[in-house]
Parts: C-alpha cells; structure tokens; sequence
C-alpha cells in the first residue's frame, strides 16, 4: 500500500522484446520494498520504452535505481522524472490533435503513452500521459495548451508550487466551463479576469482561495436560478384607476419595476440580461397582448445587472451620463465602472457569466446631462400616461450617471443603487449580494459620495414610497 511519506518517482525503462521482462522489473521493485503505482506501456509507439512509476522512500529508491542500472534496464533519461497524466477534449475533425502535439514538440516533452477512440458525440477525448522532467517547463506547456483546447489533470505529484497553481488554474477554468457552458475563448477570458481580481484582493490580504471560491459561487448561483429555478418575488400596487405597478424581486439581478396602462408599459431597469426569456415568459403570463404592447423603459444607471433587457424596449430613456457609458460599450472601450481597477475584473467577468451586450444606441434618449454640484440634479422629464417623471442625476457615489427617477404626482421614487433595502433582501438575495462586495472591493465608486445620496435621498423623499434598485419598497 502507498505510503503517503513515499515519494514517486518513473522509471523510464529500457527492456528487451521477450517474455519476463517486466516481471523481472518488478520483482526488483518488489524485492526493495518499492510499490508500482502505474505503468506506461505502448508496444506501437515504442517497443522497448517501459515508464514504471514507484512510491517508496529515499533509500528504496537508491536500492532500486541501482539494481535496474545494474541489469540493464535503465535509459539514459533521468529516473526521477514524473508522468503528467491529461485528457483533452479536441472537435472531432481531422488534425484537431496537431496544434497540441505542436506545442509539445516545442517543449521537447515526450508522450509516454496516447489513447483516443470516436465516441460519435462530435468531441474526441485524447488521454495522453506526458514525461515531465522540469516542472517549470510543463507549466508553460499546460498554460498554452489550455488556449485551445479544454485539458483536465487525472493525476500529479506535487513537486513544484508552479505546477500545483497551474493545475488549480486549469481545474478552476473546467469547473467554469462546465458551469457556463463556456468556448474555449470564454474560458480563456474568465481565467485572466479572475487572476486579475485575485491579484487585486491577494494584495488586501485576501485568501485567493476564498476568492476563486467566491467566484464559483456568484456564477453557479446567477445559472442555477435560470429555467424553474427561477422564482422571483411578483407584486403590484394600485397607483390610481389607470395604472398598475408590477414589482419583479429576482434572486439576484436589480428589481424591475413596471408601469401598466391601457395600451403602454413603462420599465425601470430590467435585471441580469440571462434572465431575457424567463423575464418575457414572465411578462407575458402578467399583461394580455404583451407582444403587441408598446415598451418603453427608464435606466436609472448603467450596471449590466439592471440592463439586461434593452431588446425588449421601443425606447430607453436616461441620463446623459448612462448614454454616454453605454456609447463606449459600443465602440469597445471600458464603461465607466469598469474604469475603476478595483471593478472592472468582476464587470468583465459578469458580461460572461449574465450574456451581456450593450444596447443599440438608436434607442437610447437622452433625457439630460448634469451640469450643476447639486447632490441629487434635475437634468430633465418625461411623461407617461399623463404623468410627469423626473430624473435626478447623483454625482457618481454609486456609479457615474447614477439616477433618481421620482413622480411627485404619484409621491413614488425608483432610487436604484443609490438606495438599497438590505433589511428588505429575502434570503437568496442576501447570499448572492454579500458576493459582489467582496469581489468588487466594495460596489460604491465612491463611499463618501454615495452616503451622501443615500441620506439626501431618504430625508427629501420621507414621505413617498420608495422602489429601491434591491430588496423591498421601503415606507418611512
């Protein structure tokens, strides 16, 4: 039995074509208490080449090495190297495989043994077992392999930090693709943002595991509520004897707020963008004739988990500031969140974990631009059946063209993000919001701004009922 104080060591054999040979191989390993914990053979590839891979201590190994140097067995490779064993997942087409081989050859790494089969599923899975004698070298081997194709680890001996990260990395970069059903260029992107977020928050003295962890969490927690998993929180209150507000409370994602009249629906925000067909299958059960209904939407900022839905709007309406994010989008460039360094590796990572794209520009108004110091500033209104909204722009607490939108008619206020009902979270919602602040070093672009908005807000508007971007109306 393996003892785990035993070290492993392969012994790459050289050994005559005839019957016994092994056993004579093994009976020496035996004979020193060695114990033969795999075994590499491939008769095609080479007839002679044998890697026995042993655990046993220190001067087993010496008794071995010696005693197979002695009978011929040993090659010139050194006997202290280690077998990688790998699997990859290449498209079944002809010379997917090449590209590896390519890079193992540049490596100068031997293939102690290959296996594949065509399993009819459009996929070939390639078992290779690779002879690794210097495991900075592999580290580099399995970092360019992992760009063009999926690569698993069956089984490794730690012997070098390098290699133990490399191998967390890549188990990391599966375990998300298996989770978002993620192309490799996807995978690819989630494993640098997250080594940039870990980079980020190991410099506050933060566990990297705890951070990896973490991320895990957030995307299994965003997917795992798609489909009949997702059950939000549906309610509605009677504003007059025209309109109707339907309250919609994901799990996670912002609230969304709809307005209904006769023949017009009225949206504030609009969630996380992977929720679109839940959402309108949603909609649907909720307003008669909701496909032929005119939509229009109110932003009160540009945070992609409260934007996911533009598709569905004939007309968005927002600040100037919030056109303006959206416009760099567009053309490529970072938003103004993810300007922030502290933010934009989790901002990139939820694009890939939500599905988001920004809206087209086309249907985007302009309501107006800030251009005062007010805490909260009128930048402009406008009306929906019969009824004056009017958008307050903050200066950039909680994200730059962050938006209040208020009807004094009504005596309602949408405040988004810049006033958040965390006492009013259910419990799914308080699991998934503790996540972003620690991915994101906090969700504020700055605290001192935003705590002055918050306040103002509360104070100014203490007599009307506020929908918040999360969590529960709030009545003071």
């Amino acid at each position: 039995m393996y003892n785990p104080i035993d070290m492993k060591k392969t012994y790459v054999t050289r050994m005559p074509d005839k019957v016994g040979a092994f056993l004579v191989a093994s009976q020496i390993i035996a004979r020193h208490g060695g114990n033969i914990v795999r075994v590499n053979y491939n008769k095609a590839v080479d007839l002679h080449t044998l890697f026995i891979e042993v655990a046993a201590n220190d001067e087993q190994h010496n008794q071995i090495k010696a005693e197979l140097a002695e009978c011929g067995y040993l090659t010139d490779s050194t006997n202290e190297s280690q077998i990688l064993m790998i699997v990859l997942t290449l498209p079944d087409v002809s010379g997917a495989v090449l590209p590896v081989l390519e890079i193992l050859n540049s490596h100068k790494v031997n293939i102690s043994y290959i296996s594949s089969q065509e399993n009819g599923t459009g996929v070939q899975y390639f078992k290779m077992g690779l002879l690794i004698e210097n495991t900075s070298e592999i580290r580099a081997l399995i970092d360019e392999i992992s760009q063009i194709c999926e690569i698993k680890i069956l089984d490794y001996e730690v012997t070098d930090r390098l290699l133990d990260g490399t191998v967390f990395y890549v188990t990391f970069a599966n375990e998300m693709r298996s989770i978002l059903n993620l192309n490799q260029k996807q995978t690819n992107k989630v494993l640098i943002y997250a080594n940039r977020m870990m980079q980020i928050l190991d410099e506050q003295k933060k566990s990297p595991l705890k951070t990896f962890d973490y991320i895990r969490r957030f995307a299994s927690f965003v997917r795992e509520r798609k489909g009949e998993n997702f059950n939000p929180l549906v309610s509605f209150y009677t504003l007059n004897d025209k309109l109707t507000l339907f309250m919609i409370e994901p799990s996670c994602g912002s609230n969304t707020y709809v307005i209904q009249s006769d023949d017009e629906l009225l949206f504030i925000d609009s969630g996380f963008a992977c929720y679109r067909s839940e959402m309108v299958a949603l909609f649907k059960e909720l307003f008669h004739n909701y496909s032929t209904l005119k939509k229009s939407a109110f932003i009160t900022h540009g945070d992609l988990d409260h934007v996911g839905l533009h598709s569905e709007f004939d007309a968005i309406y927002m600040s100037g500031s919030c056109y303006d994010n959206f416009a760099l989008e567009v053309e490529g460039k970072p938003n103004f969140r993810e300007q922030n360094p502290l933010h934009e590796p989790y901002c990139k990572l939820s694009r890939i974990i939500s599905g988001y794209e920004p809206p087209a520009l086309e249907k985007c108004i302009v309501v107006g631009r800030r251009t005062g110091d007010e805490v909260l500033e009128h930048i402009g209104s406008h009306f929906f059946a019969g009824k004056r909204f009017d958008f307050y722009e903050g200066k950039g607490g909680h994200v730059r063209g962050d938006t209040v939108i208020v009807c004094d008619e009504l005596k309602i206020v949408f405040s988004g993000d810049i006033y958040v009902n965390i006492k009013g979270f259910s419990d799914d919602q308080k699991e998934f919001n503790a996540l972003a602040p620690f991915l994101m070093t906090g969700v504020d672009s700055d605290a001192a701004l935003a705590k002055e908005a918050r306040e103002y807000l509360v104070k100014k508007y203490s007599d009307y009922v506020i929908y918040p971007g999360h969590g529960a109306l709030k009545k003071f």
